[in-house]
């Protein structure tokens, strides 16, 4: 295990340099940045000129070559330095310690509602198959599958202001600070989220233990005398767990990275909202900065499932 883990890692060091490299290259081949954004602004209340543009640039190191601008950046973020925002001046790494936490939660409690949700009907749906109850739960996944996650936030907010007059707070509240109006602020993400991804979830679970009822154990588990509850939950559930570990896995490092419609339906100040905010104003700092979080979370969250699967599944043996 302890090779398998280090090999990974050895990996993840190329992987990070391509998304680095990447990340890099879009920021400069696509066109516009702050400056020009103030530049091309039509009213626009700053007004630079020629030389005061390329003093501007040269203040922030845009008039070096390629390789200059990106070891320097590689430097700052090997320091812990993310940089600042270019219009407000605040600091990246304030600012997704101040907005991190409140997307973390939301990811984590996302993933628990939808398993709770998710698996138990995958489950009934497959133990139960072709009858009534398969085809009701069935039905409802499908339905939660082509239903958006935003529309379903947007009529959340909607019938709460309509039947309750009740409002999300919009500003950012942490969890110590006031545990209650910080629940009214995650419970409606959290909830709208995990019925989505409940729905992945239990079509996933469905299918992978219609598989696995079908396996040579399943049936010497049931010739044995062992309850239903036994063999399905002890014996097939936890073969059936990879599929589900995987797109789990594949879930949380994009809820992680902000589910921007929802966080905009609810007012949750998260760094999904801060990313979609500079792509507004073309702060490239910010948005160099938090794709490159997005891309070092979604590898280290693959990692952390490839190990997992050692965990759940006996039969698997890292070489």
């Amino acid at each position: 295990m302890r090779v398998y883990i280090l090999r990974r890692l050895l990996l993840a060091i190329p992987t990070l340099f391509g998304v680095t490299v990447l990340i890099f290259l879009a920021m400069r081949v696509i066109p516009g940045d702050p400056l020009a954004m103030m530049e091309a602004s039509e009213g626009a209340t700053i007004v630079l000129s020629e030389a005061e543009l390329a003093t501007a640039r040269a203040s922030l190191g845009l008039d070096q070559p390629y390789h200059v601008q990106y070891l320097d950046w590689m430097g700052q973020v090997l320091r812990g330095d993310l940089g600042e925002s270019f219009w407000r001046g605040d600091k990246v790494r304030d600012l997704v310690l101040r907005r991190g936490p409140i997307t973390l939660e939301i990811a984590m409690m996302t993933v628990v509602v939808a398993w709770v949700i998710g698996i138990p009907i995958g489950i009934v749906s497959a133990v139960k198959q072709r009858s009534w109850l398969d085809y009701v739960t069935r039905l409802g996944v499908i339905l939660f599958l082509a239903v958006p996650s935003f529309w379903l936030g947007m009529l959340a907010i909607t019938g709460s202001v309509l039947a309750f007059s009740w409002r999300p707070p919009l500003d950012l509240v942490q969890i110590n600070e006031d545990p209650g109006r910080h629940l009214q602020i995650v419970a409606g993400p959290i909830l709208v989220l995990g019925i989505g991804l409940a729905a992945v979830i239990a079509r996933f679970t469905r299918s992978a233990m219609l598989e696995v009822l079908q396996d040579d154990f399943v049936r010497t588990a049931r010739a044995k005398g062992l309850s239903a509850s036994t063999v399905n939950l002890r014996h097939a559930l936890r073969n059936a767990l990879l599929p589900i570990i995987t797109v789990s896995g594949l879930a949380f490092g994009g809820l992680l990275g902000g589910s921007v419609a929802v966080e905009r339906a609810f007012g949750v100040p998260g760094l999904g909202a801060a990313l979609v905010l500079a792509l507004n104003e073309r702060d490239w700092m910010v948005i160099q900065n938090l794709v490159l979080l997005y891309g070092v979370i979604f590898v280290v969250v693959n990692l952390v499932v490839d190990i997992s699967y050692g965990l759940v599944d006996p039969r698997i043996r890292y070489q």
